[in-house]
């Protein structure tokens, strides 16, 4: 019964481990990802092996039935040639020679009979260039039968004895070889004798012995790549045929696999991946949402009052700024557009389209509406754009800018207002410089530095721009005559509807250097400002290079 109740290790142990994992849940699933992701792998990589030797193993196999095959032609073809070449030892008459000399066909370059001591007795077509054949070669060709090379190392010749006589078969190889080019004939010893078109190098003697053996299969490292070469000797003659292929020839088809190993490797890890992100952040929402709740019921009743109201409060913040966004999309088209009918129809009286108004001075009350309607339109243009900037709603496309074209077409734009108040505009530009920004957003800013410092200066001042590189900056700099910030004044600075009264400046409505700096943020860059009071100000836009 004691024993019943008690605890094994092995549960205590269990029960540690889910805790741990249930508390440790992004860490179990990344453990638990790379433990799945590394079991694909590892099947893949056993199964891309089992495949790669599986591929290799259907080569040689195929190799070793070709050289089996060339081995039994060639035997075929030197038996057939070897009859020609008693006949011809035997032959009485010119003509059975002719006769000889076409069946022996492109392969045959000479029949040579000698005597037992490899004296010459008679040839079909020339002098054999051979002679003298060497005395380990005769006594071969006496007791059975010998290949020799050719010295111009165009084929061989194959050597048997017809009676008292030695008959030499001379054979041209490339003809023998045919159309297998990945063929060689060698000597028993290894020497090579014919070499195939497709051999870019001489195989190693060693590697073509058969040792006694009817076929071997060899795997040999080559300049031009790994081959497979399999030999075959040929039946009743001192020969070998070896063909071979290359690996790379061989493992094509695996090759051509391996983009679905990757995807069986890749496919479940980042199937997984996704998934376990899913289920991680839902069951820690839920357990967020769980440990809230156990949390509040552990509390006073006190604080739950002050939870509750917290989540009211927060409820209700969430509804102001949705109800505020509503209210900018909704007041951009009701304000701007009776706004815009104002100044229409106040410039079509102004101008008289239809008939000169009665009064001079409709006229001219018609030309002040049109005036405070602009002037009222940019005023809630400026709010709006704000607002939006503010709530993260106004587009922003960052490319690679020339912010010195950019500089030149702000400062076109206002040199006119700068000659109207004789106000020296002094620029200092590069050709160009390039930084990752908003085009419309940088000249928006621009246009807004320029018209503060063009504003805020008094007649027959100065205004200068200019454009410097630093580190990973491109800094506009604006640095006008006016009056500066005052001590109090720069600590509020590019607030929102911050205003500095200055003598003979009409002042807007504080959102100029605002809707600047936010933008300028949005954009990964900053505004800068700053003057002492009484010697003038200056702005700077800093953006990121490209």
């Amino acid at each position: 019964m004691a024993q019943s109740l008690a605890a094994s290790p092995f549960a205590i142990a269990t029960r540690a481990v889910s805790k741990a994992a249930t508390r440790n849940i992004r860490v179990t699933v990344a453990i638990s990802l790379v433990l799945i992701a590394g079991s694909f792998a590892s099947a893949a990589a056993i199964q891309m092996r089992l495949d790669r030797v599986r591929a290799l193993d259907q080569a040689s196999s195929f190799e070793t039935r070709h050289a089996h095959e060339l081995s039994g032609e060639l035997a075929a073809a030197l038996d057939r040639y070897a009859a020609l070449g008693t006949a011809f030892a035997n032959a009485a008459s010119p003509d059975a020679t002719a006769a000889l000399s076409d069946a022996g066909g492109a392969a045959l370059k000479n029949i040579v009979v000698l005597d037992a001591n490899g004296g010459l007795l008679s040839e079909m077509k020339m002098a054999p260039g051979f002679l003298p054949i060497p005395g380990a070669a005769l006594a071969r060709a006496r007791a059975g039968r010998a290949v020799i090379p050719l010295k111009d190392g165009t084929g061989f010749a194959i050597l048997f004895a017809s009676g008292e006589q030695i008959v030499a078969v001379e054979l041209d190889a490339r003809a023998l070889l045919g159309a297998a080019g990945n063929a060689t004939i060698a000597a028993k010893d290894g020497r090579v004798l014919a070499l195939g078109a497709d051999w870019n190098e001489m195989p190693p003697q060693a590697t073509l012995q058969l040792n006694g053996a009817d076929k071997a299969t060899r795997e040999l490292d080559f300049a031009d790549g790994h081959r497979i070469v399999s030999i075959a000797a040929v039946a009743g003659w001192p020969l070998a045929v070896a063909t071979s292929v290359r690996a790379g020839a061989a493992l094509g088809a695996w090759y051509g696999s391996l983009p679905l190993y990757l995807f069986f490797i890749f496919g479940p890890a980042l199937a997984g991946a996704g998934l376990a992100v899913v289920f991680v952040r839902e069951f820690e929402r839920r357990a967020k949402t769980a440990e809230a709740m156990k949390n509040l019921l552990a509390v006073k009743p006190a604080d739950q009052r002050l939870y509750v109201r917290l989540a009211d409060a927060e409820r209700r913040a969430v509804e102001a700024e949705r109800s505020k966004s509503e209210f900018i999309a909704h007041m951009s088209h009701e304000l701007r557009t009776p706004l815009n009918a104002i100044i229409g129809f106040s410039e079509v009286i102004e101008q008289g389209l239809f008939g000169k108004a009665g009064h001079p001075k409709y006229a001219e009350y018609a030309r002040d509406i049109a005036s405070a309607g602009r002037h009222l339109h940019g005023k809630i243009s400026d709010i709006l754009d704000f607002a939006n900037l503010e709530a993260g709603r106004h587009p922003v496309t960052l490319t690679n800018v020339d912010v010195a074209a950019i500089t030149r077409e702000a400062v076109g734009e206002l040199a006119g207002r700068a000659f109207s108040r004789r106000i020296k505009l002094r620029v200092a530009l590069p050709d160009a410089a390039l930084a990752t920004a908003d085009a419309l957003g940088v000249k928006r800013v621009l246009v807004n530095l320029l018209c503060n410092a063009l504003q805020y200066t008094p007649e027959k001042g100065s205004v200068r721009v200019q454009l410097r590189h630093e580190d990973r900056t491109i800094v506009i700099g604006i640095r006008d005559s006016g009056y500066g910030f005052a001590a109090n004044e720069k600590a509020r600075a590019g607030q929102a509807f911050a205003r500095f009264d200055r003598p003979g400046a009409v002042t807007g409505v504080g959102l100029g250097l605002a809707i600047a700096m936010v933008l300028a943020r949005r954009m990964g860059g900053a505004v800068r400002l700053g003057g002492e009071e009484g010697e003038g100000g200056f702005a700077e836009l800093r953006l990121p290079r490209a």
